[in-house]
């Protein structure tokens, strides 16, 4: 009798806790009401450049993100003056939980719940109000030889992990990486191939009825770059060059 008492508060908790996700993400992309993007800067690489560039960061830093969502939304047919409100949060010392780029469904998930934990530890001294969304920025000296890791957002707790430059220069494409993984945590789907990079059309192309169809002029936000031939393409200078395609619109419910 007491493991069935057990097991029936263990499934009625995790029903709560199901149905609040999915609330969540119901009201996340209903486009009634701004959605609060909550960005914290961290030093990637350790540096000393990563350190100063963060030091001078302020919220502008990020207006392209709102300007961008904001100029979309309204395309749409939408009348919400500001979707997306940035905010810049305080740095984070520590390094979030690393997840390998061949991974499984499996290590996705307990990845997911790892940084869940990991969150809700770095940020609660300076969160007394949960964002909407949270992203990481991991920032690294714009000298380095390296590969960045790819990014990531998820939409099941509605947080990013993104990897970017420490450069003024760059401001403009990490904002892009940034406004393609919150797209993630609000349930907009990769358009991409991922053995490439390479846009796949249609839905990864900004204009798929462009006649001839290459080169295009501006970026699909999900497709992520801007192809100028069927086997090229450049990555987007700043979300002046992107725009939100009808099915990833569809996606995040901004059209039917």
């Amino acid at each position: 009798m007491l493991k069935a008492v057990r097991i029936a508060i263990l499934l009625f908790i995790l029903f709560m806790v199901a149905t609040g996700t999915w609330l969540t993400q119901l009201r996340s992309t209903d486009w009634n009401n701004s959605l609060w993007v909550k960005i914290y800067p961290i030093n990637g690489d350790g540096s000393e450049a990563s350190e100063d560039y963060i030091d001078g960061l302020r919220v502008e830093t990020f207006a392209g993100i709102e300007e961008f969502v904001a100029r979309e939304v309204r395309r749409y047919g939408r009348s919400l003056e500001r979707p997306v409100r940035v905010e810049l949060g305080k740095p984070i010392a520590e390094q979030p939980p690393a997840i390998d780029d061949s991974t499984s469904i499996l290590d996705v998930m307990l990845w997911s719940l790892r940084m869940r934990w990991w969150m809700s530890g770095v940020t609660d001294d300076q969160d007394r109000i949960d964002p909407d969304v949270r992203i990481f920025v991991r920032y690294h000296s714009p000298k380095t030889t390296l590969a960045l890791e790819n990014s990531v957002g998820i939409q099941k707790g509605m947080f990013g992990v993104v990897n970017g430059y420490a450069s003024r220069r760059l401001v403009g494409r990490n904002n892009v990486v940034i406004a393609h993984e919150f797209l993630h945590t609000l349930g907009a789907t990769d358009k991409y191939d991922p053995t490439n990079a390479m846009p796949l059309a249609p839905h990864g192309l900004a204009e798929p009825d462009r006649t001839p169809l290459y080169p295009q002029v501006k970026a699909e936000i999900m497709g992520g770059r801007i192809p100028i031939a069927h086997d090229d393409a450049l990555v987007p200078q700043n979300l002046g060059y992107a725009v939100i395609g009808p099915l990833t619109a569809r996606e995040i419910r901004l059209a039917k």
